[in-house]
């Protein structure tokens, strides 16, 4: 059939019509219509679209649910990385964390705080173009993550247009997607009468939502959600604060926690804090802390980010649910680099809805404090409500035979003398035969986040070991399958799965190889900030201390460890066995045209400072760095350019005595552009 201009419009209408009325009951929580008037619209605007399939949009209310189940989700990288959130638990881990932000400044301007309450579900990231939603995904690792679109459309609160006259070419949310305590209960109600396993808590429940591939089961759990980030690109409407970005959030048409507050100090930060202590367990939701965060964006961009966090922002917890139990026997674990790590073994407890035997005691510092004890009572905690720690001993109820745990001299898996470094808090096995490092290096390099290889698990690294098969992991590449099948319990297919596993593993990017690596604290996604920095090993190997420092991503810990690591002889060595076998160690390679223009600033080294009017730091270091030229981050003899922003503090001055050249982000610009012309 054919369609009108007067079918057009009306479904245009309907549309509008309940895109409002949504909004109104879902965010707002202020009905504008009747539940039947409603249906009745929806049910309108459904027959239209059927007889006229052509006029479907990406925005209409019948798109909240898909039409089949997905058969697999897709991984996505996200435009803007989700970094997660530095942890403190007490009033003066939060002044600690107040003063080290302010040290990375050479002037501290004046300032407030933005406190949020700290939802306990699942972080999402939502993309929209024109002011239509486009895509959804799930936080993953903070750099990429699941598209889950499909899901994300059916959460109500969610708008799947933004409520703006002039549509943006393209806005970045984050937030949390949350079971309503209420929710929660009916669902585990439900289960309980399918004889199906509980969910532990409303973070797991939510967690597992997003994940169903089918969305009419996302639908019927009510998830719901919270926005608090905000990312607007190529654009007037300037947004300079936190507080700022979630009012325009609410315009836009998100729910935005209410409980937030505009804080003028730490002070006011932990009355906030106290205040919902007590408060929180009157929230329909659950909330385990509340979030600080430097309420300024050009503070923001100034501080950055460590290899972990955002240096402006920081999550202060509320005390983790306790409970007692009794250490049945401390033991040591040696991990891949070797730290040595007392384990309590304790009588089995419940714990915030899991099954706890085991606690990490850290460190032998942290013991001797304790002074815990095998048979001691002890009380126990999840650190951060992840891992479990013991928090104290009870030592009126120890027994009277007792007597202090003393950490090994020795290393309990080789024998080695056991180490510790001045500047250290842990004590390390150096003996780099180690089988323990050699199993940790193994496991880490066949891991999900590393190489990838299905099969080799902690039992066939032991076995590929201790039958000396094995060495270091560029021994892996050289196995066949006679010599795994010969293994304990290993049969003949099982062997050709493997070695086909391993043998895939060559096309691994050359993030995740360097990731595998071990490298002390290169994280994967810090090994896929080096590699597009560095795009093959020899470059990073060549790099000096300053130019991996000067990496936006990259901290001090972070870089001197890369930097010592690649002039080791044995890791030499082992990245010539990798390449060898057929490793990948490079990016893809640049055209004829990018490799010229990567020679246009070739041997200039840049000081970028202050703030930029259009670029960001890492754009224009980007800019710099693909032209050839390199940025550090402190002025030398050596500098030959120092880009200038506002507010560009003492290195202007410094600059100006060394007689450095000074350009602003339209000569560097210009330099570029003229370069290329030439």
């Amino acid at each position: 059939m054919t369609v009108t201009p007067e079918i057009v419009q009306q479904a245009t209408r309907l549309r509008e019509q309940l895109q409002k009325a949504g909004y109104a009951y879902y965010v707002l929580d202020r009905p504008i219509m009747e539940d039947e008037v409603y249906d009745r619209l929806y049910r309108q605007l459904q027959d239209i679209e059927t007889e006229y399939p052509e006029l479907v949009t990406p925005d209409s209310p019948t798109q909240r649910v898909g039409n089949k189940p997905a058969s697999k989700f897709t991984s996505v990288k996200h435009n803007i990385p989700l970094y997660s959130l530095e942890n403190a638990f007490s009033s003066e881990e939060l002044a600690k964390w107040e003063l080290r932000w302010q040290k990375q400044l050479e002037d501290v301007p004046e300032f407030d705080y933005v406190g949020e309450l700290k939802i306990d579900g699942s972080a999402i990231a939502l993309t929209y173009e024109n002011g239509i939603l486009v895509r959804g995904a799930t936080r993953g690792d903070g750099v990429t993550g699941e598209e889950i679109t499909q899901n994300i459309k059916t959460i109500r609160t969610i708008p799947l247009k933004l409520n703006l006259d002039n549509p943006l070419p393209r806005v970045e949310v984050r937030g949390e997607a949350f079971l309503p305590l209420d929710v929660f209960e009916k669902i585990n109600q439900e289960r309980t009468k399918a004889g199906e396993a509980l969910f532990a808590n409303p973070r797991n429940a939510a967690a597992g939502t997003l994940r169903q591939l089918d969305s009419q089961i996302v639908r019927d759990r009510q998830l719901n959600f919270f926005a608090y980030t905000l990312h607007i690109e190529g654009v007037d409407k300037k947004v300079d604060t936190q507080w700022e970005s979630l009012e325009l959030l609410q315009q836009m048409g998100f729910l935005v926690n209410p409980n937030r507050k505009l804080c003028q100090s730490l002070a006011e930060v932990e009355d906030y804090f106290q205040y919902w202590d007590t408060g929180r367990k009157s929230l329909p939701y659950m909330t385990d802390g509340v979030v600080v965060k430097l309420n300024n964006y050009r503070l923001q961009q100034q501080l950055g980010f460590t290899q972990k966090f955002p240096r402006w922002a920081i999550a202060l917890k509320y005390p983790a649910v306790e409970t007692p139990t009794v250490v049945k026997d401390i033991i040591v674990n040696v991990g891949r680099t070797g730290a040595v790590t007392p384990m309590a073994i304790m009588q089995p407890v419940q714990l915030a809805g899991t099954t706890v035997q085991r606690a990490t005691l850290h460190n032998s510092d942290r013991v001797a404090e304790l002074d815990i004890r095998v048979n001691d009572t002890v009380i126990i905690r999840k650190a951060g409500e992840i891992i479990p720690e013991v928090v104290r001993v009870l030592p009126e109820l120890r027994p009277p035979d007792t007597v202090p745990y003393q950490m090994p001299t020795n290393c309990p898996e080789c024998g080695s003398d056991l180490v510790r470094p001045e500047d250290e808090a842990v004590t390390r096995c150096i003996n780099n035969s180690c089988p323990a490092i050699l199993r940790g290096s193994i496991i880490h390099w066949a891991s999900r986040n590393a190489l990838d290889i299905r099969g080799l698990g902690e039992r066939i690294a032991i076995l590929l070991i201790e039958s000396n098969l094995v060495t270091s992991v560029a021994d892996l590449y050289s196995l066949t399958t006679a010599q795994i099948a010969s293994l304990e319990r290993m049969g003949t297919k099982s062997a050709e799965n493997l070695v086909r596993a391993i043998a895939d593993s060559k096309n691994q990017t050359y993030d995740r190889v360097l990731y595998g690596l071990g490298i002390r604290y290169v994280g994967s996604v810090n090994a896929k900030i080096l590699a597009e920095n560095f795009t093959s090993i020899e470059k990073l190997s060549q790099a000096s201390f300053e130019s991996i420092e000067a990496v936006y991503g990259i901290g001090k810990e972070i870089a001197q460890s890369v930097f010592e690591w690649v002039r080791i002889p044995t890791n030499q060595t082992l990245i010539q066995q990798l390449q060898a076998a057929g490793l990948q160690f490079s990016q893809a390679t640049l055209d004829n045209d990018a490799t010229q223009s990567n020679q246009l600033l070739s041997s200039k080294t840049f000081v970028i400072t202050g703030t930029l009017p259009n670029l960001k730091r890492n754009e224009a270091k980007n800019l710099i760095e693909q032209a050839g030229g390199k940025v550090t981050s402190t002025i030398s003899n050596q500098t030959d350019y120092l880009l200038l922003g506002e507010n560009a503090g003492s290195k202007l001055a410094k600059a100006q005595k060394l007689g450095i050249t000074q350009l602003s982000e339209a000569e560097l610009l210009d330099l570029l552009s003229s370069k290329q012309s030439k």
